[in-house]
């Protein structure tokens, strides 16, 4: 039996990232500096490896609601053009430096407006930011603009989603606590994208249970589920080790709904256990159309790379597993389709080749 691959070698695997927050993967030393450079003195430690060192700290406390608090810092300094510009552009680098191909990245432009920048001055800084990092690195950077469901601005960030969907913005999506905030309080804004022919994900089936993923899909019209890790809670394992799905779950799999799953982040806020526990296992086993995902690199600790090597120790995960989640997650892409394509056939199934030729 071959060795299952390591770290290093996944990182020269061409992956594809969808579920990716902006202000949750900036690089500590940049957090410092922004914060200098913009007066911003909410930072608990200017100390780099002490700020990254808090920032998993905070995160793993097992609730949601905490851990989104770490988002104050990020947000905080992320108000101006040249921040917004820098951190995109850092994101990009980031990124392909991990082996990453495609990356769907989203934030809300919304929470970037503190210091009186218009939300089109945002997207433009963030859009500028990808551009110069992607630049001759091999990736490309799609841009998801996020409403916040616990807000009233949907429908005002679905309209951008459109206006900008020719320039980098490839989708929509609403993030935020669950609990209290379902995602059919955003009616208008789905309907009104669907009217348009454009694509969304919502953030479902993470900290609240199958309701809110009901009605992302068949409320809302979910093209994905950001994360969808409670879909567990449809589907029973028998005595025999068989699995019975109820009609949720079979609808998602039959429709081969994407999940945007986040192995790391849900152990965080508490949406599961262990890697080894965590429902990616049986659902990768049911062939759901399962994908894998950082969610937030600063406050996981995380990269893509990190995440499949986890995936890799707990399930013995081998190259062909990484590539059926790449491919997964390159048809699931907000692309059109004759590019999902040429990525899947051109990088991704290459790239693989090559990998496992050289183990």
């Amino acid at each position: 039996m071959s060795q299952p691959p390591t770290l290093e070698e996944i990182r020269r695997a061409p992956k594809v990232l969808l579920h990716d927050h902006l202000d949750g993967g900036l690089r500590p030393e940049t957090i410092i500096d922004l914060a200098r450079e913009t007066g911003y003195d909410g930072l608990p430690t200017t100390d780099v490896e002490g700020l990254r060192a808090w920032f998993s700290e905070a995160s793993n406390s097992g609730s949601l609601e905490l851990y989104l608090e770490t988002f104050d810092h990020t947000v905080g300094v992320m108000q101006t053009r040249e921040s917004l510009v820098r951190v995109a552009a850092e994101c990009a680098q980031d990124l392909a430096d991990d082996g990453v191909v495609y990356a769907e990245v989203r934030y809300a432009p919304e929470q970037h407006t503190s210091t009186g920048l218009s939300l089109e001055e945002v997207i433009e800084a963030v859009q500028e930011g990808f551009r110069i990092g992607s630049e001759g690195r091999g990736i490309r950077v799609g841009t998801l603009l996020t409403a916040m469901r616990h807000q009233a601005r949907s429908m005002e960030i679905a309209e951008l989603a459109v206006r900008y969907r020719d320039v980098g913005v490839v989708g929509f999506d609403i993030a935020g606590a669950e609990a209290g905030y379902p995602p059919t309080r955003h009616l208008d804004a789905f309907e009104y994208l669907q009217r348009e022919n454009a694509h969304f994900t919502i953030h479902a089936g993470e900290a609240f249970g199958l309701p809110s993923i009901w009605q992302a899909i068949q409320w809302c019209g979910a093209d994905r589920l950001g994360h969808g890790v409670r879909i567990i809670d449809d589907i029973t394992v028998q005595g025999d080790g068989t699995a019975k799905l109820g009609r949720l779950a079979a609808y998602v799999r039959d429709k081969r709904i994407p999940l945007e799953m986040c192995p790391t982040s849900n152990l965080q806020t508490g949406a599961a256990t262990s890697i080894a526990e965590h429902p990616i296992g049986l659902l990768r086993s049911l062939n759901f159309r399962v994908t894998v995902n950082t969610d937030n690199r600063l406050m996981s600790a995380t990269s893509l790379s990190g995440e499949f090597s986890k995936l890799t120790e707990a399930f013995g995960y081998g190259w062909d597993d990484m590539q059926w989640f790449t491919i997964n997650a390159m048809k699931s892409a907000f692309l059109p389709f004759d590019e999902r394509l040429a990525i899947i056939n051109g990088v991704i199934k290459p790239g693989f080749a090559r990998l496992k030729w050289q183990a």
